[in-house]
């Protein structure tokens, strides 16, 4: 079948997303990156991640992806529902997603399409662990989902699922002790898949597993948690740079200490993750139904994992806000694609519904991007910048740009603005926003964030501040002069 054609029935969805995920531990990635980005832990320090690479080799992989808000609540948000997360009730951790939200799976549902979710949720305030929260959003069968948390060990009761570890209060606990291929949660939320795409395996449907590895804390079944040596890591090399006073507070270097054993449990639940990615396939596979079901492997956002000598997400940086985002449809993605433009979170919604050739009809503010995974080029007027953000509902936020290829551009009420160009400076150590050689992109750059801001309801643009370094970004005045504004002491 060519790609592009219409399949004599509808193909099923599932998305497989993982959490808090470092997308230089994929191969398929690092195929995309010179030595020195793609071995930050060490020469030849990997993770082989085979059948996620399948995914990417059989399929489409973005070069340039990004959560559109680098950590967990936002960014699920954005990815569910095509808005901004200013825009869905669910702007910060812990926030509840709005009534008015349309997800991806609600429209798929309306059309017929049996629909479920297993795992993270992270959408209904905050209710810890929360199972089978009461509003399902589309996701029918939710008994598998629970709200929050990043348990280790999950078990099927009479009465339904729980977790598998207390602690001395009797309390749901992130212990590890006893958990086995059945009941380590990687492994238990692809057994729920399985039994999902058994049940349904007649009938499209559209189903989403949200895997809360590798997320800390950094624990992982045997023999995933002896497979990589903590000896082979090395500490990466922007963690052992200058820290630039230029660069704002939030994105400096820092000098905390790196821990090359959690680095090697990091590893070991990655490959647990890919395992389980198999056994998926396989059971795709062995149901004759993966030639008509599009796969999508992404996560919420990414993990420092010792870069710039910082640890977790919240910030601009690629280890941080760069994700993966790998789609397999065959007969609708030509093998092998490689999508170059800078998408985000926010336009998955959009273009899912694109390249299935149904129409969303509610309000997406993310772009269709189905034209680039088909191998065509991008719709007449596409501007290749995403746009990223972390801040709360009143604007007391931290900070938010505009991404291209190429080039970032960071405000932030609370430091002076950043200016990063990722081929001269690849790990993103000096501010640019000053080189007058750098003119025309800030420029750019800044038009478009205004223009976001204004359009999207951005809250950070009620600050002063803010407002004038845009102006000035945009404007022709060469040097930066603006008052110093006082700067956050870290992240």
């Amino acid at each position: 079948m060519v790609a592009g054609a219409v399949h004599a029935e509808p193909m099923n969805v599932l998305v497989i997303q993982t959490d808090e995920h470092n997308f230089r531990t994929l191969g398929c990635y690092r195929d995309l990156m010179p030595e020195e980005q793609a071995f930050v832990w060490g020469r030849g320090v990997k993770v082989d991640t085979p059948n996620i690479d399948w995914l990417a080799e059989h399929g489409a992989i973005c070069d340039r992806y990004y959560a559109t808000s680098p950590v967990c609540t936002p960014s699920r948000a954005a990815l569910i529902s095509g808005l901004y997360p200013q825009n869905t009730g669910a702007i910060a951790n812990n926030e509840p997603l709005g009534e008015h939200v349309v997800t991806f799976a609600e429209v798929l549902r309306r059309r017929g399409y049996a629909t479920g979710y297993a795992g993270k949720w992270h959408l209904e305030g905050p209710r810890k662990p929360g199972w089978a929260p009461p509003r399902n959003f589309g996701f029918e069968d939710n008994r598998y989902m629970f709200n929050r948390g990043h348990w280790k060990k999950l078990e099927l009761r009479p009465g339904g699922a729980r977790v598998g570890a207390t602690d001395k209060e009797g309390r749901p606990s992130y212990g590890l002790a006893g958990a086995d291929a059945e009941t380590f949660t990687t492994d238990w939320l692809a057994d729920r898949t399985v039994d999902f795409i058994r049940a349904n395996k007649d009938k499209p449907f559209c189903y989403m597993v949200a895997i809360p590895d590798p997320h800390g804390p950094n624990t992982v079944r045997a023999p995933y948690d002896t497979m990589f040596d903590p000896a082979v890591f090395e500490e990466p090399a922007s963690a052992q740079a200058e820290a630039d006073p230029d660069v704002p507070a939030f994105q400096r270097v820092m000098k905390a200490r790196f821990n090359a054993r959690q680095m090697a449990l990091y590893f070991g639940m990655v490959k647990c993750i890919d395992d389980n990615v198999g056994k998926i396939l396989d059971e795709l596979r062995a149901q004759g139904i993966l030639e008509r079901t599009l796969i999508v492997f992404t996560s919420d956002h990414g993990d420092m994992c010792g870069e710039l000598g910082r640890h977790n997400k919240g910030i601009p940086c690629e280890g941080s806000a760069r994700i993966p985002f790998i789609l397999h449809a065959p007969g609708i993605v030509p093998p092998g694609t490689k999508v170059k433009q800078t998408l985000g979170t926010v336009d998955f919604k959009p273009t899912l519904l694109g390249l299935l050739g149904v129409p969303f009809g509610e309000r997406c503010e993310g772009r269709d991007a189905s034209r680039l995974f088909r191998g065509a080029d991008p719709p007449e007027g596409w501007e290749d910048i995403t746009f990223v953000r972390i801040g709360d509902a009143d604007g007391a936020g931290k900070w938010f740009g505009a991404f291209s290829r190429n080039h970032k551009l960071v405000i932030s009420h609370s430091a002076a603005p950043g200016f990063f160009d990722l081929v001269e400076d690849p790990m993103e150590l000096r501010n640019g926003l000053a080189d007058p050689g750098n003119r025309d992109a800030v420029r750019r750059l800044a038009k478009a964030l205004k223009a976001y801001g204004e359009r999207f309801n951005e809250p950070q643009m009620g600050s002063e501040r803010v407002r004038a370094d845009l102006e000035w970004a945009i404007g022709d005045k060469a040097e930066y002069d603006l008052p110093p504004r006082p700067e956050p002491s870290g992240r």
